[in-house]
């Protein structure tokens, strides 16, 4: 493909590919088969309308894989069947304290004896004793799984969309069954290659954390991290050398350039049989296809590597390359073989980090300054590029990321990881000169983690906004290009203007008397964001679990980012069952100003004041009341919960965390004639709370529901529904609408906006 047909091309086709991504519901194929024949039409009949036929052909390519993907989605009837699987473990299974966690690929599957049409990739959890998992094996296993279903929620991250990216076509969990074994016939392959490095590293360099670091930066294996280095990656925006960056492949595509010049300065007769130059493009692409294989195939791997081959490929024709027509093939070539992959974060890092570094970077020509120029000045161009796509996609970015990257990028690429890899090679070539290589590897990585720790506390480190609108972002990155273009361009600066709406976005504040709510999808749990024009109210946090997974650090300070919100007055727990205070220690931490009040504080790992009927105060014209518990009434488990009445000029909320009927008289008498209410149902949806009367005394315009979807508790109960039924009382839950808003005017009833499942509707969503 001509310089001037890929560089027409690749826009197109990833303008269509893209455009398929906005759709709620994918077009029907018999549109699809008409995009392809207009697309081949215009692409024969009318050469200058080439670009609209490869827009109109990524339309249909998009769409026909994306609709593949849905239909290999665990049929909906199989959802909660124990079905009995042969399969191979794929990636690297991780063993956590209440689970082994680990990607299937399933070979076969069956319910009741009979085959059922379940193929591709299944994420499991196997609870209760699970046995050491490895990479590769072959297992029959009894598995109960249910389609790809995440939480939704303001800042939070799309796991179904994920899910579709990685081919993910179920999730569930092991059964306990005396069939469950592993199988002959497990099969070499890469993860099991990358394992046996990361336990050599692991079983050579003493410092576990060392060692965990030394695991990551060269084969991707992060299993060994803490959230704690997560965090530290994320402050210093280095987490893309953790996974394994591109920058990476392309060192080893120099060292494999190396290994041949040294090849052909031994034997230099070879020259006679091979030309040099095609020689060295081959051994740069074959020492870059191991080393991304070893890397997982990760997509900033695969587009570097594809880069590599188009480069060796002109290379070898005796063509040249320029580094545009080398990145338009390479997103042509990802484009057709996964168009999903614009699903991805890494994708648009990679492609448009690339393009701005040859849009506009300038060559100094070449020695150690040039060489000092272009490394330091590439750091501030990547940050402050990526930042639109950064807030974007992570809803936060590092404002150290470009010093901390100048720090890391050359120590990781050129020596850590080199040292690493030398010292595996060393094992088998020279056992006692692989200990000291890998311990220089392990002091050097130990060192440069450290640096970053101190940096990770700097100001700026963790800069959050609000979500990000798709207007801003294509203005912010338009102003990046406009700000970096070569000296000469006038009025640079102008570029910093294009910035302003993603920096400072419309965040408007309630007026006096009126409050905001949002019910945020917390799974089986419950969290609530109530706002007024100057303060901000947490209600329960959702829950924590054994593996790490902390919901008040996933989903509820994040939703506070995304919303705009920069501080929390009152964190409330409603009593300490994990499923409501489990995420409470995380919004403490990050917000240590504000108040705590809890209905059972003794049950909370951080200090918290008893909540009792009777305290009240005001916000900005919005009164708040403890209705419940009553003084001395003491430990009642759920009945202890603070229920709490919140009032505007227009509307209440009744807040009710998991009270019983047992209590629900007592808050019925205590709430008293008032506005239209919104009730958050007690105990998700209970057959022991919702009581007839209860209902009829609160009298709700509208009922909420936090529940999980498809929980095993069977939250809300069928009869508890068809009391609200009776009632003439509408109910939404979080299963189903995702995050939910409310807004209570100061002067009309309470009004809900769509759930956040139905304003950002996806074909890939449930």
């Amino acid at each position: 493909m001509t310089r001037t047909t890929a560089i027409m091309a690749a826009p197109a086709l990833l303008a269509g590919v893209l455009l398929v991504q906005w759709l709620p519901q994918l077009p029907p194929s018999w549109c699809l088969g008409l995009l392809l024949l207009m697309a081949g039409g215009l692409a024969w009949r009318y050469p200058r309308w080439r670009w609209l036929a490869w827009l109109l052909a990524g339309i249909a390519w998009a769409a026909w894989r994306g609709g593949l993907a849905m239909e290999a989605r665990l049929p909906r009837a199989l959802e909660g069947r124990d079905l009995a699987v042969i399969g191979t473990i794929a990636e690297l299974p991780l063993a956590q304290p209440d689970a082994s966690r680990f990607t299937l690929q399933v070979e076969r599957a069956t319910l009741d004896g009979q085959p059922v049409a379940l193929r591709g990739r299944v994420t499991v959890a196997w609870y209760e004793d699970a046995p050491p998992l490895q990479p590769c094996s072959r297992w029959r296993l009894s598995l109960r799984l249910k389609r790809p279903r995440g939480l939704l929620d303001p800042g939070g991250a799309d796991s179904e969309r994920s899910a579709l990216e990685r081919g993910i076509v179920a999730t569930g969990y092991v059964r306990d069954d005396p069939d469950n074994a592993p199988l002959a016939g497990a099969r070499w392959c890469v993860d099991g290659v990358r394992d046996a490095v990361a336990r050599g590293i692991a079983a050579r360099v003493r410092d576990r954390h060392d060692a965990a670091l030394l695991q990551a930066f060269t084969v991707g294996d992060t299993r060994g991290l803490r959230q704690r280095d997560w965090a530290v990656a994320r402050a210093n925006g280095v987490s893309h050398l953790i996974a394994i960056s591109g920058f990476h492949v392309g060192v080893a595509a120099v060292f494999g350039v190396g290994l041949a010049w040294l090849v052909y300065a031994l034997w230099p007769r070879l020259g006679l049989r091979l030309p040099r130059p095609q020689a060295q493009a081959a051994a740069a692409l074959l020492v870059a296809a191991l080393y991304s294989a070893l890397a997982g195939f990760g997509l900033p791997t695969v587009r570097t590597l594809l880069m590599i081959a188009v480069v060796t490929l002109a290379r070898c024709s005796r063509r040249g390359a320029s580094g545009a027509h080398s990145l338009a093939l390479a997103l042509i070539a990802i484009l057709l073989a996964d168009p999903l992959a614009v699903l991805a974060a890494g994708f648009w890092l990679s492609f448009v980090g690339v393009a701005f570094l040859m849009l506009c970077l300038q060559s100094r020509g070449r020695g150690l300054r040039a060489f000092l120029h272009e490394l330091s000045a590439g750091q501030l161009l990547m940050t402050v590029a990526l930042l639109p796509l950064t807030l974007w996609f992570f809803g936060q970015a590092s404002l150290v990321g470009a010093l901390s990257n100048l720090v890391a990028v050359p120590l990781v690429s050129f020596v850590i990881v080199p040292c690493a890899l030398s010292g595996m090679l060393l094992l088998g070539l020279c056992p006692p000169l692989a200990a000291p290589v890998l311990w220089l590897a392990a002091r050097i990585a130990h060192a440069q983690w450290w640096l970053l720790e101190q940096m990770a506390g700097w100001p700026g480190a963790q800069w959050y906004l609000p979500a990000v609108q798709a207007h801003a972002l294509l203005l912010a990155v338009l102003g990046a290009l406009w700000l970096f273009l070569p000296r000469g361009v006038p009025l640079r600066w102008l570029g910093l203007l294009l910035f302003l709406p993603l920096l400072w976005p419309p965040n408007p504040s309630p007026p006096e008397g009126a409050f905001k709510v949002w019910v945020l999808d917390v799974g089986q749990g419950q969290s609530v964001l109530l706002r007024t024009r100057s303060h901000l109210l947490v209600y329960d946090a959702g829950a924590r679990y054994p593996s790490g997974f902390d919901l008040g650090e996933a989903v509820v300070l994040p939703s506070i980012h995304a919303l705009g919100l920069d501080r929390v007055d009152m964190l409330m727990v409603s009593h300490g069952d994990n499923d409501h205070a489990g995420g409470a220690e995380a919004v403490a931490k990050a917000f240590p100003r504000a108040s705590r009040y809890a209905g059972e504080p003794s049950r909370l790992q951080v200090p918290m004041q008893q909540c009792v009927a009777g305290q009240a105060w005001q916000w900005d014209g919005v009164r708040f009341r403890v209705l419940n518990p009553v003084p001395g009434a003491g430990d009642r488990d759920n009945d202890s919960s603070c229920v709490l009445l919140v009032e505007g000029g227009g509307g209440r909320l009744l807040l009710t965390g998991d009270i019983s009927a047992a209590v629900e008289p007592q808050v019925a008498a205590a709430l008293g004639p008032g506005p239209p209410t919104v009730l958050l149902v007690p105990h998700h949806g209970s057959g022991t709370s919702s009581g007839a009367a209860f209902i009829a005394a609160v009298q709700p315009r509208l009922a909420l529901v936090s529940a999980g979807w498809r929980n095993r508790f069977g939250h809300p109960r069928a009869q508890v529904l068809a009391r609200y039924a009776d009632a003439q009382v509408p109910v939404f839950d979080t299963a189903r609408q995702g995050a939910m808003a409310l807004d209570f005017s100061a002067d009309a009833p309470p009004r809900r906006e769509p759930g956040w499942r139905q304003r950002q509707a996806r074909y890939w969503r449930e």
